[in-house]
């Protein structure tokens, strides 16, 4: 997966949805984005990285890095569903290798709407959604606290 900016993030993944006009494409172009995710490490299966809120099983690991004073958060993850590891890279195309207050100006529900997703997944699936993008604001507000 590429580190984009955000706003170029948002931009790709416009185009390539606008690209598909079935909604069975954009089902199967998810899961392909989900195959993208790199591997993720069985030690990081564990209570504290598991997001709650989620009908299927959902990791999202956080690792902070500090760039000029600034906290910049990376994420790896990892869910037994296959939509749902695709909607773990999308929100991943949005906010890993992003600064902390970045993270906490991009509204991932806005391009989730603007996608089309919100009105084509299971409730379940869009709470489990909502979960993940709450922890990982969390996880920026943290960052920044200890900073």
């Amino acid at each position: 997966m590429t580190e984009l900016g955000t706003t170029a993030a948002i931009a790709t993944l416009t185009d390539d949805f606008s690209l598909l006009e079935e909604w069975e494409d954009r089902y199967r172009y998810i899961i392909e984005l989900g195959r993208t995710l790199p591997p993720f490490a069985e030690a990081e299966r564990n209570p504290a990285n598991k997001v709650h809120g989620c009908a299927s099983q959902v990791w999202i690991a956080t690792h902070v890095k500090n760039d000029n004073g600034e906290p910049v958060l990376s994420f790896a993850g990892d869910s037994d569903a296959l939509i749902v590891k695709g909607l773990i890279a999308i929100i991943f195309m949005l906010y890993s290798h992003r600064p902390a207050r970045e993270i906490l100006a991009t509204d991932a529900h806005a391009v989730f709407a603007a996608l089309g997703l919100r009105e084509h997944l299971t409730p379940q699936r869009s709470n489990g959604f909502a979960s993940m993008v709450a922890r990982i604001k969390s996880d920026a507000r943290q960052a920044l606290a200890r900073n």
